[in-house]
């Protein structure tokens, strides 16, 4: 037998991320009986829940809405004793959650989701005729989805990924992220709620707990599982999709990973507004003790007095920066690695450290310098610090700028500070950050992600380990769908939403049709 086949079912306990010490009851390892049954239940469920119709679907995800709310504030006490985050956060968060599910509803009963396409048949069409070709989009079956640990409401047990894949129609099979078990299990009991009062069948949605990565491992190397959906580390990311590649058969995984999402201070803006950015931008560097996946990690600016108002306003504000209990003993411990990193190597300066804390797993925040030959020149300069932690890269000149936004690894988001006589260079800079980042900002910060159609939350790799794609917003649907073309079935034999009398949004001939 493998060492993967069973896990020992030992017992772990919730942490107090304040403190560091065990908190609230046990919950056991859940083993390789309990992956394989996961998976088979979802296998055996998926063409009835596929089946479902789309209001009757929308209606289950509104209902696992509802579930979360009437959880109340022990959802929010529990999340704020295991994350460390505060309650207005975690408030914010919920409802987020809550707004994801109505929103996935909303797609579902506008329709455009099934992407509809008709080709009619051209019988008389010369030299060959066309035949009959009718398209729509199916989900892909079971998908694996991994808790995040930063946001333990919005990115877990039912945070978007869920959302989506339930929307396609697939059913989710969730790893609860280990730093958070209790509120996972409130949120999947409130899941379990929503499928036993909506009459579906349980293993439209299981929810897999335990440390370690054997339990990831096997629930990806599963052969029902048809798709992954992780928000995490690099290091984890790319774990998960080098298994789900080795697998006889391999699956797609749509992990978002790593960015330092670039922040680009143009001249003109810095010339008018130079102390006021530096402030602001370190209110969105130590928001959440900087455990975003947008936090401005990078700064990018052309030396100039505008600059030194920027720096000095920064260093002010954050010497004044509280530190904050960061998520977990191992993010804290990371966070530290990756300053002292900073701090001591020859090329960069130090600007400012935060207020130190009482706590032992309180951040300290840190604004570091380097020029841009020293970046260019050294690529661990570029990488990611979880936590509020950013590094200003002084460039010489437009050149140098422009050399260093093309060298930098892919982002999830870039931002440019600008006036209007900014708009040349912006304009020039745009077709960059493009290549580069799947959000691109103006005057504004990247921390916080609006819910909703034109949003993507995604980029290029390592923010993503699949650029064509978005965790965020309605068109992440599109990662758990794939395409099946009908040609000359009988109309009996299509599928409602292609067939001639469907109300569904479609192109006829290439042409949008309601």
């Amino acid at each position: 037998m493998s060492e993967h086949d069973v896990l020992e079912r030992a017992a772990f306990h919730s942490i107090d991320a304040a403190t560091g010490t065990p908190s609230g009851p046990a919950f056991a390892t859940d083993d390789g009986a309990a992956v394989a049954a996961a998976c088979a239940a979802a296998e055996a469920t998926f063409d009835v829940y596929r089946a479902t119709g789309t209001e009757d679907r929308a209606r289950f995800l509104e209902a696992i809405g509802d579930q979360i709310v009437a959880i109340g504030d022990d959802l929010i006490a529990t999340a704020m004793r295991e994350s460390g985050l505060p309650r207005a956060r975690l408030e914010g968060e919920r409802g987020r959650t809550v707004g994801q599910l109505k929103l996935f509803a909303s797609v579902l009963r506008a329709g455009a989701w099934q992407g509809v396409r008709i080709d009619p048949a051209l019988p008389d069409r010369q030299p060959l005729p066309r035949p009959d070709l009718r398209l729509r989009m199916i989900p892909l079956g079971p998908v694996a989805v991994f808790g995040a640990s930063n946001f333990p409401l919005a990115f877990s047990t039912a945070g978007g990924d869920t959302a989506a894949a339930l929307a396609a129609g697939c059913p989710v099979v969730v790893k609860g992220h280990p730093a958070h078990p209790a509120t996972g299990a409130l949120v999947a009991d409130a899941i379990a709620r929503a499928v036993a009062a909506c009459g579906l069948p349980k293993g439209v949605f299981s929810h897999l707990v335990g440390p370690g990565n054997d339990l990831g491992t096997m629930l990806v190397q599963d052969p029902r599982i048809a798709a992954v959906g992780f928000t995490g580390s690099r290091g984890g990311g790319l774990a998960l999709l080098k298994l789900a590649q080795a697998r006889a058969v391999p699956i797609p995984v749509y992990a978002e990973m790593s960015s330092i999402n670039p922040v680009v201070l143009l001249p003109e803006a810095l010339r008018a507004r130079g102390a006021a950015l530096g402030t602001a931008f370190v209110g969105s560097l130590t928001m959440g003790a900087g455990q975003f996946c947008t936090n401005p990690g990078l700064v990018l600016a052309i030396d100039g007095e505008g600059l030194d108002a920027f720096v000095a306003a920064a260093a002010e504000a954050m010497t004044k920066a509280s530190a904050a209990t960061m998520l977990t003993g191992g993010i804290h411990a990371a966070y530290n690695e990756g300053v002292t990193a900073l701090e001591t190597h020859d090329a960069v300066e130090t600007i400012a450290r935060g207020c130190t804390g009482e706590g032992i797993t309180e951040g300290q925040g840190a604004f570091f310098a380097t020029t841009a030959a020293q970046f260019l020149a050294d690529k661990a300069l570029g990488r990611e610090v979880f936590g509020a932690s950013s590094l200003l890269v002084r460039c010489r000149d437009e050149g140098e700028l422009r050399a260093v936004l093309s060298a930098a690894e892919g982002q999830l988001t870039a931002t440019l500070q600008m006036d209007a006589g900014d708009t040349d260079l912006a304009a020039r800079l745009i077709p960059i950050l493009e290549r580069k980042a799947g959000r691109i900002l103006a005057n504004g910060w990247p921390t916080g992600v609006e819910v909703a159609h034109a949003m993507v939350h995604g980029g290029p790799y390592p923010a993503t380990s699949d650029g064509r794609t978005t965790s965020v917003g309605s068109l992440a649907i599109d990662r758990f769908l794939r395409p099946v073309s009908y040609q000359n079935l009988m109309p009996s034999l299509l599928p409602a939403a292609v067939r001639d009398d469907t109300t569904v949004p479609r192109l006829i001939d290439g042409v949008p049709t309601i």
